[in-house]
């Protein structure tokens, strides 16, 4: 049976980790921007967020801009924030309203369906061609609600095909019908962006440095690696917690009807191929990405997502105890990564053995290096080698460097 074309082939180093110089060096970097990121979908907002024509939601990552708005025919669109004339921004901020967008430098006029309507002293310009000078158009992706765009197309799968083989266990949860309970949080962390996702998707630190976790799952925390997305998943145990927030979450979140009876205590969690995941609880949902600002630091972007309608004084309650659950748990992950970052600098560590249940890891790995053939390398190669187009790697295939 062949294989589908879009999944790297078995990969011959799938028990060393990615080696450390790739969370510092600037080359790998620069490729990982190019080869990985661009070609990726990444979140924007949901649909009711630019729910009436003229709303707009903005997304800043790897030196672009890209604005998210609803035409004045219901449809959904993203373009570059940029203006065809000057390249000056037309929107600033991360959201708004316009019936047009009218550059602030020289007030050229787009319509909200991209097209270029309005230019002073029109005669000025005799290589202006209207019809073909619009706003460069992004694509757009929408996913139970959710809308995504992608800088390039190479060809990969659409979220929705990423999502597929859980798809079943999202549909109860209403994601299109969700809206947002909070503000976009963004935050700054100094390590590499894959230090996040590695991580994210990390199934042995859970007993070893998050206590809380281990109290609220005992033995149940699970993983497993499908494709483009990794699921783990904790079923909250009857035994109450030593710690208040926990033993009053357990104590008092309230039965969700929309919910299968085994869905009632599961948390559930989804990281998508390269850096979004979904934490799904009963009482609300979690978005988070993490965008790469260089080598060495990237940038967090939470959203917090909730069914309307439900005001229940315990469901408000339980998500204040949810919020500070998690609030601890962040922050023994902030002190793990950074760490793992300062180690990933020290001369003395190459790559690590990855065990064979750590599929999560091992997944993304794979498919790090089906994009960038020198990942492959314990050790960094000379400087330049991103340019060197008979680099050992594309000369001779895959092997392991020490």
């Amino acid at each position: 049976m062949p294989r589908p074309a879009e999944l790297p082939l078995p990969d011959p180093d799938a028990d060393w980790s990615l080696p450390a110089w790739l969370y510092t060096d600037p080359e790998v970097f620069a490729l990982e921007c190019a080869r990985i990121i661009r070609p990726s979908w990444q979140i924007v907002c949901h649909v009711s967020d630019i729910a009436e024509a003229g709303a707009w939601r903005t997304l800043s990552y790897l030196g672009e801009n890209v604005v998210v708005m609803r035409g004045a025919d219901g449809e959904i669109r993203a373009f570059h924030n940029v203006c065809r004339h000057r390249a000056m921004r037309l929107v600033d901020g991360d959201s708004g309203c316009a019936q047009k967008l009218v550059c602030p430098y020289h007030a050229w006029v787009y319509e909200l369906d991209g097209r270029l309507t309005g230019v002073p002293m029109r005669r000025d310009y005799p290589a202006l061609d209207m019809a073909a000078t619009g706003l460069v158009p992004v694509e757009l992706d929408t996913w139970r609600g959710f809308v995504f765009v992608r800088l390039e197309d190479d060809g990969g799968p659409r979220v929705a095909d990423m999502m597929a083989p859980f798809d079943h266990e999202v549909a109860p949860y209403r994601f299109e019908d969700m809206r947002r309970i909070g503000d976009v949080r963004v935050r700054d962390r100094a390590v590499n962006w894959k230090n996040v996702g590695d991580n994210y998707s990390d199934n042995l630190h859970i007993p070893v440095a998050h206590d809380g976790l281990t109290r609220l799952f005992g033995k149940s925390y699970a993983i497993e690696a499908a494709g483009w997305v990794d699921r783990m998943s904790g079923q909250l145990v009857d035994r109450p917690s030593a710690d208040p927030w926990e033993r009053f979450y357990q104590a008092h979140l309230p039965p969700v009807d929309h919910l299968p009876e085994a869905n009632q205590k599961l948390w559930l969690y989804y990281k998508l191929w390269p850096n979004m995941a979904f934490d799904i609880y009963p009482d609300q949902i979690d978005f988070m990405q993490w965008l790469p600002v260089s080598p060495t630091a990237c940038v967090l972007r939470e959203m917090v997502f909730a069914l309307p309608g439900d005001d229940r004084r315990a469901m408000k309650l339980v998500r204040y105890a949810n919020w500070r659950i998690n609030r601890t748990v962040n922050a023994e992950d902030t002190w793990l990564i950074e760490r793992v970052q300062q180690g990933m600098a020290s001369s003395s560590y190459t790559a690590g053995p990855i065990g064979a249940s750590e599929v999560c890891l091992r997944s993304f790995a794979a498919k790090v290096r089906a994009r960038i053939p020198e990942a492959r390398l314990h050790r960094a190669p000379p400087p330049g080698w991103s340019r060197n187009p008979m680099s050992p790697l594309r000369r001779q295939g895959s092997m392991t460097v020490d």
